[in-house]
């Protein structure tokens, strides 16, 4: 794992981060910036008692490299949802417009069933490989997977899938029905990058350093597959922070967002009074720490997953830089709550029963049924006030 480095910042109007899904209120155009040399990064591995860890680095040395060579961003597919075909640029979906605004000025804005390019990019930039970023919505990435034609089903190693925040969520079970969770597939954890009408924001935190003096991250963007340089390079440009990691790592980054969307947004939604992310990480810290010590459990007996050595510290400081009200959207469960990860935990399924009885969220979702009756309401009540004196 090696982290890429910052440049100067842009703006767009949009959201990313947890919180509401909504349009961006100002229009950008894309700019053109002047071509960049491949990357070329030294490899800084992290110990970790994991045996997949360890086959990655050992593959590596026996490649015989000296150092990763990421490819270069350059002329890429932006893929758009159907119903967004023939928009203006302000009016694509947040993702995209990002993509297209941190970009060269040679990218090319396409629906599922439009045709690819034999090339992108002019004169010496022309190219017939080139990554295809896919801004579907979590909804709309299975029938999208399942009715590919002929140029897309031979370029499936070019594309390029979004995961975290409510927007994107958790996508692995679909990805992993069809085939596409593999060590080469490009995926891009994306929540450490906020966009609103304050432009791009990097959301990463610095939480110190360890004890050899390497800087420790929380809530940062991750890239893993064929293409992690190219998406890598174009968020450093804009100066947000992503990690390049081997494919085991950047999906324990992905799982330990989810739990951020999944536990916070919960725990804040089931109170009286609107409450943050924020709120939740100062003061239900303990109700934080008992679900996500329950949860690890299950990650590892449904996933086969270990969460990184630190992950509780790391999630709270992301949270704390989170303004956005806590909610639960009936849309994005499948992506964020309705893995049987959660859905194991008896914790989590309690309060999901009350969020839904109580205050209505979730409506025509069929919940397990709870193993036991729960006096959660009894609690919340008497444990509802917080240290700032709200209730």
């Amino acid at each position: 794992m090696f982290a890429v480095g910052t440049s100067p910042a842009i703006l767009l109007s949009c959201l990313l981060a947890v919180g509401h899904i909504g349009r961006p209120s100002v229009a950008f155009a894309p700019v053109g910036l002047s071509k960049s040399n491949a990357a070329v990064s030294s490899l800084k591995m992290v110990a970790y008692s994991d045996p997949g860890a360890v086959k990655d680095y050992q593959d590596f040395l026996s490649s015989g490299q000296q150092e990763i060579t990421l490819k270069e961003d350059g002329p890429s597919v932006v893929l758009v949802s159907p119903s967004e075909a023939g928009l203006e640029f302000h009016e694509l979906n947040p993702i995209a417009q990002a993509l297209l605004h941190m970009g060269q000025g040679d990218d090319v804005i396409l629906t599922p069933y439009q045709e690819l390019p034999a090339m992108l990019g002019e004169g010496e930039y022309a190219t017939s490989e080139y990554p295809i970023y896919i801004t579907l919505p979590p909804t709309e990435i299975l029938p999208f997977l399942q009715h590919l034609d002929e140029a897309y089903s031979e370029r499936t190693e070019d594309f390029v899938f979004f995961s975290g925040g409510l927007q994107f969520g958790n996508i692995e079970e679909v990805l992993k029905e069809n085939g596409y969770c593999r060590d080469s597939m490009t995926q891009v954890l994306i929540s450490g990058m906020q966009v609103d009408e304050n432009g791009i924001t990097d959301k990463s935190v610095q939480i110190g350093t360890t004890d050899m003096g390497i800087e420790k991250w929380a809530n940062e963007c991750s890239a893993c597959g064929k293409w992690n340089g190219a998406i890598a390079k174009r968020l450093e440009r804009n100066q947000v922070r992503c990690s390049v990691d081997f494919y085991r790592d950047w999906r324990r980054k992905m799982w330990e967002r989810n739990v951020l969307d999944a536990i916070f947004n919960l725990i804040g939604a089931v109170r009286e009074e609107p409450t943050t992310l924020q709120d939740v990480a100062n003061y239900y810290e303990q109700e934080v720490s008992d679900m996500i010590w329950e949860i690890t459990g299950t990650l590892r007996a449904w996933k086969a997953v270990t969460l990184l050595y630190g992950f509780e510290e790391r999630l709270l400081e992301a949270a704390e830089t989170i303004p956005q009200e806590c909610t639960l959207v009936e849309d994005r469960f499948p992506y964020i709550w309705g893995n049987k990860v959660f859905l194991a935990s008896p914790k989590v399924l309690e309060y999901l029963h009350y969020a839904q009885s109580q205050f209505g969220y979730i409506p025509s979702v069929e919940l397990p049924p709870m193993k036991e009756s729960s006096d959660l309401s009894t609690v919340l009540r008497q444990g509802n006030l917080r240290a700032d004196g709200k209730v």
